[in-house]
This record gives C-alpha cells, structure tokens and sequence, in this order.
C-alpha cells in the first residue's frame, strides 16, 4: 500500500486504534458532555406545560433552579475529565507522528535524509503534525454531537414530524457547499504551510550563517529577503484563514436561515395548537444544538479537507515508504528509560568475527540535479591499512566515502565486508564496525565532553585514550574549564583543528575497526598532523580510509587512490601513482609547491 492508497480517514483511524482505551475513554467523556443538554430540554418542557396544567409531572421554579444547577456542575466536572482524557490523547497521537518521521528520517542516507529544506520539515513534524491532532480530537466532538443530534431528533419527532424533518435541510447545504470548496480549501493550506516552511527555513539559514552573512555585508539582502518571504506567507496564511471564516461563515448563515423557517413553522403549529407551550420550549432549546450540529460537521468536513493536505505533506518525509509507516504503531517511552538499543548505556562491543577486510566492486552514484557523481569505483582494503583518496576539487572524494558508507544511496555496485555481501551500508557502516568524520565536523552546542561521549557513559581510561590520539590533550589544560567547556554552536569557541580533533576523539572513543576521515587534516599545521597519523597508525588493528591532499598522510599511505572526473585514474603505493598518473604528479607538484610557501 502507498500513500495515495491510504485515505484521510483510513490514516485517522490507525491513529485512533493506537491507544484505543483512551480514546474510548476520551469519546464517553466527550459523549457525556455533548448529551447532558438533553437533560434541561425536558426540565424547561415539563416546567412550562405544569404552568398550562399539562405537565406529566409538576415541577416549580426552585426544583427547576435546583435541577438545572445540579446538571451544569456534573457536566463543568465532565468537561474537565474531558479535557484532560484529550490533552493526554492528543500528546500520544502526535508525538506517534513526530516519532515515526523522526524514526524514518535516522534511517535514510545522511544525504537524503529529508527531501526539503530544513524550515519546511519543521512545519511539516510541528503544524502538521498538530492539524492531524486536531482532526482526531474532532472526532470525538463529532461523536458527541452526532448522539445527542439523534436523542434530541428522535425527540422531536415524537412532538413534530414535519417541523423535525426540516432540520436535515442545512445538513444537505452544508455538505454541498463543502464538497465545492474542497479542492480550494486543499490549496489554500498548503499553500500556507509551504510559505511558512520558507520563512522557517530562512530565518534557520541567517542565525546559522550571521559571522558569513556580516562578512559579506549582506545583511540588507538578507532582511529584504526574508521580508518578501514573509509577506508572501503573510498573504497565503491570510487566503487560507478568510476562506476558512468564509466557509464558517456561510455554514452558520445556512443554519440561521433554517432555524428561522422552522421556528415560524413552530409558531404556526402552536397556533392551531399542535404545540404545547414545553413542546415549543424543547423545540427552541435543541433546535440551537441540533443546528449547531450541522454548523459543525460542515467545519468537521473542512477540517478533514485541510488534514489530508497535511498527512500528504508529513508523508513527502517518508520518501517512498508504505503508507502506513507514517502511522505505524511504536513505544513512545513515555514513562520508562529508553531500552538499551535505542540509547547505549555502554560502550558497544563487538561480537562479529574481526574485520579483514572492505571490497568494493563498482561502485556507482550520479546526483540528479547535476549528473556528476563517481562510477565504476573498485578498491579493496585490508585489517591495518592505510588508504587514502586524492584528486582534485570536485573529483568524487567525498562522493566516494559517502557511498561506501550508505550516506549516500547505492545506485550501482557492491561492497563486501569480510567477504560477505553489505546488503544495507547505512545500518551496517556503524560502531563498532566504523566510524567517520565528515570535511564539517557535526559539533553541538554542548561542554566538549559532552561532544565526545555523545551518549555513551564515562570511562577514563577510554577518553583518556582517544584525546591523546586525536592530538586533544595538550588543548585542554588551556581551555577555560578542560573538558566540561561548552564549545557553543557548532564548536564555534573552538579552533578549526580543535573542533576536527573533537569528531576524532568521537570517534576513538568507540575503538571502530574502520575509521572513515574526509579531509581531516585540512585544518591541522604540519607537526599536529603528522603526531596524529603516528597515533592514528598505532590504534590496534584498525584500518583507515582517508580523504587528504597532504604529503604527510600519502607519504604514510600504503594504498593511494587517484580520483578525476568520478573515475578511479590511478590506484596504488605513492611510487605506483606517482609514476603512473598524470593527474598525481600534478596534485604532488601543488602540494610541493604550497608546502614551500607555508
């Protein structure tokens, strides 16, 4: 089943039976509090018909006073079960959606792991996520309001046929006036939430780029931008409410035109005294909740219009996968520690036979916006190699390692790890197998430990290790408070080496087999780097697969691969390329040259 196969409602009611106690639970509440009304309808008919003497039972004014209080405490106490039955429901149905997209996101290739801007997915896990909420919230509303429809109907026509049979006009216009506008009402939301997302986007984009944005004295561009984007969103948020009000509107104009008519039929009954003076009291009382009723399913209708638009723009996330992923039922752990799967409370241990070794067999990737990419990538790598990839800007270095590593979809070839077949890179290519550190090292704004461990418990001996061989333990002592030294956004109170050096501490931490670096040097001065190749080639048994231009890391590299143009040119000891590749000598000559004038 895909997304188009699984209708509004269908995805509804997955999220209904996800905790189906409570939402009985909330719907008998929510029933009670919409059938109570019945109750004072009887009282006022039985009230008046006692003062024409036509009452089946007397009842004066103060046990009239007396009953009516009694009935609208018990419903104030029903009300507020109610609402909080709803305000525990509602967190459960959306914190079910933001886990499954969150869930789904984790799993996909780091490079396309959300199919929009950063902004858009936001509105997409907060407004969307709440308008399916809200949807099912309603439901239990509609519920109420359907049973005490049908009591007060089932009333009513036991004192008018014709006059009751009137009340089902609105509910005919309503339902036509909705199905006109339901495509318009489709497009004005998501028109409304793709400006939103925009402008989320946008301003996510200026407080993560201020220092590149005053650089570049753009910050008048940037402001006008994001002005224009505002205004747009403005004015799409601004179509979509005013349909709404609208809708709303006509919907409430339908049902005041409806009660007028049936209360002059009401009249003209009473005078030919078809009506009592309490059946026309009773008429007028649940005609204003039976009209109400059908001004509400027209909203109701509405409301559903605008959450399919939703569910499709929340499915966008799920790239592809089933329909019912979306809804899929999960633990939420809401009250319990996290299992230890989902969050380590140990260092991972790994019970595989050892690494000995990486095959990879035509390995192939092409971007689609651009069509460049790398194809027919093969290479073999063994237990305590040193391998690294070079070639110039834009060759397919870093393609490569993310295709290795699944953080990029395999769209051609293999990759064997101990001879057997890696059937999904982006679960397989973790710790203990592996680990990586990307050209941007991915900091938080936590202490520097913090950034280390990234969940895992402190051992001393552990992160005593991993700071010496990722060159960190002469920083340290000079930074204001050692390790527990908040680094700010994306490590900004550290130097570019320092924050490099913290995703290799990461990364020796958890003692991997494979170790994955994508330029890591690029930051480092010629003494810092060349300590750390030395200390990195002294970690037991683990191989190193290395994107770098640097002679200090070739020199030490015994297995070079040459990229150009997404094509392996050449492959072998610094001797081999050196001899046998062009595009080497030339990448050997540059990097002679920049070395000189350092």
């Amino acid at each position: 089943m895909n997304a188009k196969e699984m209708s509004t409602l269908q995805s509804m009611w997955r999220l209904i039976r996800y905790r189906p106690i409570l939402y009985t639970a909330n719907a008998i509440l929510w029933a009670g509090v919409h059938l109570f009304p019945l109750i004072p309808g009887l009282l006022i008919q039985q009230f008046f018909d006692s003062l024409t003497g036509q009452a089946s039972w007397s009842l004066n004014a103060s046990s009239l006073a007396v009953l009516l209080m009694v009935t609208a405490v018990a419903r104030i106490m029903n009300i507020y079960g109610g609402a909080l039955t709803d305000t525990i429901h509602r967190f459960h149905m959306g914190a079910l959606l933001r886990w499954n997209m969150l869930q789904w996101i984790l799993r996909q290739p780091a490079a396309a792991a959300i199919p929009c801007s950063p902004g858009e997915a936001v509105t997409q896990f907060r407004d969307d996520s709440s308008q399916a909420e809200d949807a099912i919230s309603w439901t239990l509303d509609f519920i109420g309001k359907v049973l005490f429809a049908a009591a007060a109907i089932f009333i009513l026509l036991r004192v008018n046929v014709q006059i009751t049979c009137f009340v089902f006009l609105p509910i005919v216009l309503v339902i036509s006036v909705t199905q006109i506008a339901s495509k318009r009402l489709q497009s004005y939301r998501a028109t409304s939430r793709d400006a939103t997302g925009k402008v989320t986007g946008m301003v996510g984009e200026m407080f993560g780029s201020v220092q590149a944005i005053q650089l570049a004295g753009a910050e008048e561009r940037f402001i006008h931008r994001l002005r224009t984007l505002n205004n747009q969103r403005k004015q799409a948020a601004l179509k979509d409410r005013l349909f709404s009000s609208l809708l709303d509107s006509v919907f409430s104009n339908i049902v005041n035109v409806g009660t007028g008519l049936i209360l002059l039929l009401g009249a003209a009954s009473m005078q030919r005294s078809e009506l009592t003076v309490g059946d026309f009291a009773l008429f007028v009382y649940y005609l204003a909740f039976v009209t109400d009723f059908t001004s509400f399913f027209g909203r109701f209708l509405s409301t559903l219009q605008q959450t399919s638009v939703s569910f499709k723009r929340m499915h966008t996330l799920l790239q592809g996968a089933g329909a019912d992923q979306l809804v899929e039922h999960n633990p939420l752990y809401l009250r319990n520690e996290f299992p230890e799967h989902l969050y380590p409370q140990h260092f991972p241990e790994n019970t595989e036979a050892p690494f000995s070794s990486l095959s990879v067999r035509g390995l192939g990737y092409r971007y689609s916006d651009t069509n460049r990419g790398i194809a027919n990538i093969s290479f073999e790598l063994q237990r305590g190699s040193f391998t690294v990839v070079t070639g110039r800007i834009g060759s397919g270095k870093t393609t490569l390692l993310r295709s290795v590593l699944g953080l990029l979809p395999m769209q051609a070839g293999e990759i064997h790890w101990n001879g057997s077949l890696v059937k999904d890179p982006v679960s397989f290519f973790v710790p203990p197998r592996s680990a990586y550190t990307s050209q941007v090292p991915n900091l938080f704004s936590e202490s520097l430990l913090t950034n280390i461990l990234l969940g895992l418990p402190e051992d001393r001996e552990r992160q005593e290790n991993a700071i010496h061989t990722a060159v960190l333990d002469q920083d340290i002592p000079m930074l204001e408070h050692g390790l527990d030294t908040m680094i700010g956004q994306k490590g900004v109170k550290l130097s570019g080496g320092q924050a490099q050096r913290t995703a290799a501490a990461r990364m020796f931490i958890r003692e991997p087999e494979l170790l994955v670096f994508d330029d890591l040097s690029s930051a480092l001065d010629v003494t810092t780097e060349k300590l750390l190749w030395e200390r990195v080639e002294q970690t037991p048994h683990a191989a190193c697969l290395i994107v770098s231009h640097r002679k200090a890391a070739l020199q030490r590299a015994d297995h070079i691969i040459v990229m150009k143009d997404g094509y392996i040119e050449a492959q072998g000891t610094l001797a081999d390329v050196l001899s046998q590749s062009k595009e080497m000598q030339l990448l050997w000559e540059d990097e002679h040259t920049s070395a000189c004038s350092e």
